[in-house]
C-alpha cells in the first residue's frame, strides 16, 4: 500500500498527490503537519494523508478531493 498526501482546495477543485512508499508513511505525516502549517488560516485548503494500492484506486474511493464544490454540488442536485 501507498501513502498518499493529498493537498484539497474546496474552493477551485484543485488538488496536490505527492506519493510515498508504505516505508516512509513517517515522512508523509510529517509533510502533512508542516503543509498544514503552511495552508493555516486558509479555510478552503485540506490537507490528508491516505493509504491506497494505486492513486486511481485513491481517485475512485475519496473522489472529492478530485473535483471542486461545485461540481459535487451539481452532481448531488441531480
Amino acid at each position: 500500500m501507498t501513502n498518499f498526501l493529498v493537498i484539497y482546495n474546496r474552493r477551485t477543485g484543485e488538488s496536490t498527490v505527492r506519493r510515498f512508499s508504505a516505508a516512509r508513511g513517517r515522512e508523509a505525516v510529517a509533510e502533512r503537519f508542516r503543509q498544514e502549517r503552511l495552508h493555516r488560516g486558509d479555510p478552503d485548503v485540506e490537507v490528508v494523508v491516505l493509504v491506497s494500492g494505486s492513486k486511481e484506486e485513491l481517485m475512485a474511493t475519496h473522489s472529492r478531493y478530485f473535483r471542486s464544490a461545485h461540481e459535487i454540488l451539481e452532481d448531488a442536485a441531480s
